[in-house]
């Protein structure tokens, strides 16, 4: 029996953007060693269903593409399928020619078949080359006459290793239109519904998806295998700990997949993702790539990993990322050809084999942030490692309009990335994690940022009054912490038309040298500007010109921590450009604030050794799915 491994699929979605991801009918060439496109006559009225396109004649279509080139590399090194067969049905007289390539990304041509009429032909492929990585891809080319592609699918008669289904978890949180979306695209896709085992939605808000236009006919559609569940805002922990727990109840599943809200979906990799954790050698952790919702061929999450010694989370090959397939696509991009290995996948798509949640347990109540990467970290030392799966992908609002660095989120990334350095860092005393949060506040305080700076010293004094408080403030942090912008001028966004707000030096700018590339100072001249800026911060008052009127103004790409402590005051951009923050010097709340950092920091770096046995112990218990039942039970 030949079970599919992927499908080729092309977008039902007519946006031009999309289709460098599905199929490539453009020309390509190379000036130096950057690709550039010659021509570009892609044609969406070729797409002629989810599953067929046509080949005008003339034209050579490559499916060398994100979603439709098959990851060679990951099916090797992660499953025991050794054998695939490639099948292809075509109309028309056309020549197909089958391509591999290695982790380098060389291409090399594997096989040529030339068709006529109504064709079936079939290609069979071994999986024993690509350890280091490597896709396999095909093109085809018609000449006189138009063709068509009917459908091609990656096959194996290899029986997977687990048959069980999975569940959906899709927690949100007054996101009722995105959730109504994803629900009408599972809808339509029974292929992808064929492996899924019930949808619960876990609405945490106060705008409900049951009340959005369209939910009805949907949940119409799919009758018993959506199931809402409605809980108080607990954050994503809370709700993709609900999920968790309620998959658990699932005798036939062997996996759920959690989902973020505010994304589009390609149903197709929700089916790929799934397979693939059935033909895992052991059961793993599956994790999707995050394309940018508002800029579609912008590729920001490929391979995450945790830093050991600063304990911070980055992208594989950080530099190279966001990856645009608009500029260059897969073929390419040689660096997408090598296989990467992950330390963790965000939750904006990860699949999870029920035996990891069995000896693991559920979320870490974190409420936001840092919770799937702590999962699976924890995951990772129990024996479940986790893969981010090429062609496995979604759309999801990116954090380029986004700074939640100095919003109510700021208590969440410096409290849980700490809680999880003390969970799993190896190195003695966090290695550079501490001596990193300091610097951090300092970064803050020298941009007149406070009230961060207040939250973060809320985290720090929350983590060592030990783990207990991670549970009993999991529903309070979050308006805890907005409640306190409050008293945090800075706080305010000026968004008022009828006032246009000027400065009285004029907006700064700033020439890049490059695109990775700052004016930003290093080595003796940071630590130079470091000390003098937090001296002299220290001891000279603001000019009151400068209290009274913002001294100058900034974009928000131009306002950088080396940038403004030059000044006493600077009118910001926001992040996503709706309006300005006013940031004015303090030197009373600044001393107050550095002393309480620096002390926090040291009583954090001398109770290093207590509080990590601390939490190590208290782990199991934080996230048993006896401890979360209590929580739901009580906020039920």
């Amino acid at each position: 029996m030949a079970h599919v491994l992927q499908n080729v699929v092309f977008p039902l979605d007519r946006d031009p953007d999309l289709l460098p991801l599905y199929a490539d009918p453009e020309t390509w060439s190379l000036i130096g060693d950057k690709p550039v496109r010659v021509s570009n006559r892609a044609q969406l009225g070729n797409i002629l269903d989810r599953h067929s396109a046509k080949i005008t004649a003339g034209r050579r279509v490559s499916l060398g593409t994100y979603f439709n080139a098959f990851p060679a590399s990951y099916w090797q090194h992660w499953t025991g399928v050794r054998q695939v067969r490639l099948t292809v049905r075509t109309t028309g007289p056309a020549t197909i020619l089958v391509y591999r390539s290695n982790g380098s990304g060389v291409r090399q041509r594997v096989d040529t078949r030339e068709v006529t009429g109504e064709a079936v032909t079939d290609f069979d492929l071994e999986l024993t080359q690509y350890s280091d990585g490597g896709w396999i891809w095909f093109d085809i080319v018609a000449e006189d006459e138009s063709a068509v592609l009917e459908r091609a699918e990656w096959t194996t008669e290899q029986t997977p290793e687990r048959t069980g289904k999975a569940s959906l978890g899709i927690t949100t949180y007054n996101k009722p239109d995105y959730c109504v979306e994803t629900l009408q695209a599972l809808a339509a896709s029974p292929d992808a519904l064929e492996l899924v085992d019930r949808i619960f939605l876990v609405d945490q808000g106060t705008q409900l998806v049951a009340a959005q236009e369209g939910y009805d006919e949907v949940a119409q559609a799919l009758g018993e295998t959506l199931q809402i569940i409605r809980q108080p805002n607990l954050g994503g922990s809370g709700g993709f700990a609900r999920a968790m727990h309620e998959t658990l109840q699932r005798p036939d599943n062997d996996f759920v997949q959690l989902l973020d809200d505010d994304v589009r979906l390609e149903p197709e990799s929700l089916r790929r993702s799934i397979v693939f954790g059935q033909y895992a050698t052991t059961p793993m952790l599956v994790g999707g790539h995050m394309f940018d919702l508002l800029d579609r061929p912008k590729l920001h999450g490929w391979a995450e990993v945790v830093d050991e010694a600063p304990f911070m989370w980055r992208n594989l090959y950080q530099e190279e990322m966001p990856h645009d397939f608009g500029s260059s696509n897969l073929r390419q991009s040689s660096l997408l050809h090598m296989r990467m290995d992950a330390d963790y996948n965000g939750w904006w798509m990860c699949l999870i084999p029920l035996d990891a949640i069995r000896k693991v347990g559920l979320a870490l109540p974190a409420f936001i942030k840092w919770d799937d990467a702590e999962f699976c970290l924890r995951a990772r030392e129990a024996g479940f490692p986790t893969v981010s799966l090429p062609g496995v992908a979604l759309w999801h609002v990116s954090w380029v309009n986004k700074d939640d660095t100095i919003d109510w989120q700021a208590y969440f990334h410096a409290r849980n990335r700490i809680v999880a350095g003390l969970l799993h860092s190896n190195m003695p005393r966090g290695g550079h994690l501490i001596r990193h949060s300091r610097r951090v506040d300092l970064k803050h305080l020298m941009m007149m940022q406070y009230y961060p700076v207040a939250l973060r010293a809320r985290a720090l004094q929350d983590v060592l009054s030990g783990p207990a408080h991670m549970r009993r403030n999991l529903a309070t942090a979050m308006p805890a912490a907005r409640a306190l912008a409050a008293e945090y001028p800075e706080t305010v966004v000026h968004r008022d038309p009828s006032t246009v707000l000027h400065s009285r030096r004029g907006r700064q700018v700033y020439k890049q040298l490059s695109k990775n590339s700052l004016d930003n100072p290093s080595g003796l001249r940071l630590r130079w500007f470091t000390v003098s800026t937090l001296v002299s911060h220290w001891f000279h008052k603001p000019n009151s010109e400068n209290i009274a009127r913002p001294e100058v103004e900034f974009g928000k790409e131009d306002a950088h921590w080396w940038r403004l402590p030059a000044f006493d005051s600077a009118l910001v951009s926001t992040a996503d450009g709706s309006g300005k923050n006013i940031y004015t010097r303090d030197r009373r709340k600044y001393r107050r604030m550095l002393r309480e950092s620096l002390r926090l920091h040291s009583e954090l770096r001398r109770r290093w050794p207590e509080l990590q046995k601390r939490y190590r112990q208290a782990l199991p218990e934080l996230v048993s799915p006896e401890s979360w039942h209590s929580i739901f039970e009580e906020k039920a």
